[in-house]
Parts: structure tokens; sequence; C-alpha cells
């Protein structure tokens, strides 16, 4: 029997990712603060990844039922948009809390039970390899940190021969891009200092995430990287056009650029 372990089981992509390894003959421990519905050869289980004594109860209960994982697959994350110098400190807290602090706590919780030839596959983001455009700046900077730290984890684990990868996704059709359209309605109504800015950003963001992929396509990558003997670190899924563009002009020119589309504010 094939076990996996999949966090953020109970998302858009979490629940393709679940489906699919499930359709694919592995047992499937599902795990998420809201729990997915059970269903043949997937076991749910409620569990917050940011609280430790959560974490080990899941380890604990997932121990009983299999002695190795042969995959622990991170989907679990929150989308935050907002401003640097406006955002509360316990949001600040909070996007680091939940997208770097769960992966480091599940990973080091549920080590033993991976062996040679295992794999850790980690959901980042296109946003991290690429410098942050305004008021994404705190998920970016999160999904950048996350990268990084599967980058040094890799590092580690490649001593016990045990694989890291990661998979830089663009645009995909879940209820995070429901989500991230909200907070960007929010934070244009919410702002005291960049009201005039954030309604011209809205404009950028319809752009940047108008070409979106299924969740199914995420979970197919995953599932093939998860068999492959040599897999890559980073993969990449759905990259925007404008935003490699972007990405290729010098710093300068990027920040002129920003100036010009968004304007300056009136607050200084």
């Amino acid at each position: 029997m094939k076990y996996v372990l999949v966090t953020g089981a109970a998302g858009g992509m979490g629940k393709a990712v679940v489906n699919l390894f499930a359709e694919s003959g592995y047992t499937v421990f599902a795990i998420d603060k809201s729990p997915c519905e059970p269903m043949q050869g997937v076991v749910p289980l409620q569990t917050d990844i940011t609280d430790e004594k959560s974490v080990l109860s899941a380890f604990e209960t997932i121990r009983s039922k299999a002695d190795k994982l042969c995959a622990i697959i991170h989907l679990a994350g929150i989308y935050m948009l907002d401003s640097l110098v406006e955002m509360p400190a316990a949001d600040f807290e909070k996007i680091f809390r939940i997208n770097i602090g769960g992966a480091f706590i599940v990973n080091r919780t549920f080590r033993p039970m991976l062996q040679k030839g295992s794999s850790i596959i980690i959901v980042t983001s296109e946003l991290a390899v690429r410098d942050p455009l305004p008021f994404t700046g705190i998920y970016g900077i999160t999904k950048a940190a996350l990268d990084k730290y599967a980058y040094s984890l890799r590092m580690e684990l490649q001593l016990d021969k045990i694989k890291v990868s990661v998979v830089r996704a663009g645009a995909v059709d879940t209820g995070m891009l429901s989500e991230s359209t909200r907070q960007l309605e929010n934070f244009c109504d919410k702002t005291e200092h960049y009201k005039y800015n954030s309604y011209r950003f809205r404009k950028i963001v319809d752009k940047v995430e108008a070409r979106r992929i299924p969740p199914r396509k995420i979970a197919k990558k995953i599932l093939k990287i998860s068999k492959t003997k040599h897999p890559k670190f980073a993969y990449s899924l759905n990259r925007n056009a404008l935003l490699i563009l972007f990405d290729a002009l010098p710093s300068q020119a990027r920040f002129y650029i920003i100036r010009k589309i968004l304007g300056c504010s009136d607050n200084g």
C-alpha cells in the first residue's frame, strides 16, 4: 500500500491532488483545518498545521495506520493583499505562520515516516522568484521565503536520499482567485494612504489573473514529480507573460513604470 500526506486538502488544488492520488491507488491522508469529505482511499483529518499539538495528533493517528509515507504534498496556504505600511501586525504574523510555519511543523513532525526515495513537494507561486508588485508584497514575501526554505530543505534531505521539489504555479482556477478579488476590493475600500493608487492597481491584477489553469493540471504535475526518480528542484506552470517581461527589466525601469501606471499618492 502506498501512502501520501496532503496539506490544504479541502482547498481547490488540495481536492484535485487528493482525488488524483486516490484514483491512482494511493491512500491519502488529507489534512486541513476544515476536513474534506471522506471517500474511497482518502482519510480526512481535521488538523491545524500551525499548531504543533494538532499536527502531532495527526502524526500519531497516521502512524497507527501506516509505517511510511511516499510523499508529503504541501498545498496549505492563505492569500493576503494589503499595504506593508498599513496592515495590522497580527495579519503580518498570521500569513508567515501559515504559509511558512505550517510547512516547517509538518515536515519536522512527519520526517520519521519518510524513507529513501520519498518526496516532499511544496506548491509555492510564480511570484516566489519575482520582485513583488505593490500591495501583493506580503504574499510574495512569504512565498519567496517558502521557496527558499524548500531549497534549504532539499540541501539537507538529499543526504538522506529524500527528494524535495517546488511547483511554482501561476493563476489556478480555484477559490483563491475569488479570495484575491475580494481582498483587493476590501483593500480599495479600507486603505487611506493608497486610495487613488489601489483602484488603478486593480486593472493590473485583472490582466495578470486572466489566464487560469484547472487544479487538475497542478495535480497531474505533482503526481508525475512524485514518481520521478531524480526530479528537478523547481517546476513552473502557467507563467504569466506580462510578469516575465516586466521582471526582465532593470529595477529602476520597473519602479518608473509602476509610478507611471499607478500614479503617486497624494499623501506624500
